[in-house]
């Protein structure tokens, strides 16, 4: 991976070679939320912004351990989403998609993402790349989206190609469409 393709860590924003960010991700233990069931239901008071932006009574959270906290109890319940522990489950507004890929990195056939919360995600077959009504998204886990931000979306137009009239990614034996199927 060349230094401008590294992706960098969340916390001192040093870059990061493939193999750290697949250590990172294989690290990564989240709480079983869709086993958690409770009867106690309220409002959170919390919504995240089209720009991952969290905010809570309409006051950002400025924490950023707070906010990955909070990421980590987020689940989607059809159309809502909740923040859900095993005694309470709280819904909380979504204005677009709960996170946001803020960076992106190709190495040979791996696309992979930092999103704002800090987490990593590996383009795939579990976390598949699309676009909905014009706008690109990478699934997280479960139902939970990432937006691309505008940034890494244009880095990877740069690196675009055509193949049989569509453009996008060629990633290995993968091509992904980076325009919707009608232009």
């Amino acid at each position: 991976m060349t230094e401008d393709q590294a992706l960098t860590a969340p916390d001192t924003g040093t870059p990061l070679s493939l193999a750290e960010v697949a250590r990172l991700m294989s690290e990564e233990k989240l709480p079983p939320v869709d086993s958690w069931n409770p009867e106690h239901e309220a409002d959170s008071e919390m919504r995240i912004a089209a720009d991952g932006t969290w905010y809570h009574q309409g006051r950002e959270i400025r924490r950023k351990r707070l906010v990955k906290l909070f990421s980590t109890i987020l689940r989607r319940d059809g159309d809502a989403y909740v923040l859900v522990t095993p005694a309470e489950k709280l819904s909380i507004d979504v204005e677009d998609a709960p996170f946001q890929a803020v960076e992106a990195a190709i190495d040979g056939d791996q696309l992979v993402f930092r999103l704002n919360t800090g987490d990593f995600v590996a383009v795939g077959d579990d976390h598949p790349l699309y676009l909905r009504d014009g706008k690109p998204y990478v699934r997280v886990r479960s139902g939970l989206d990432a937006r691309i931000a505008r940034g890494p979306w244009y880095r990877l137009a740069e690196m675009a190609v055509e193949e049989h009239g569509r453009v996008g990614l060629r990633l290995g034996a993968d091509f992904i469409p980076l325009v919707d199927a009608g232009g």
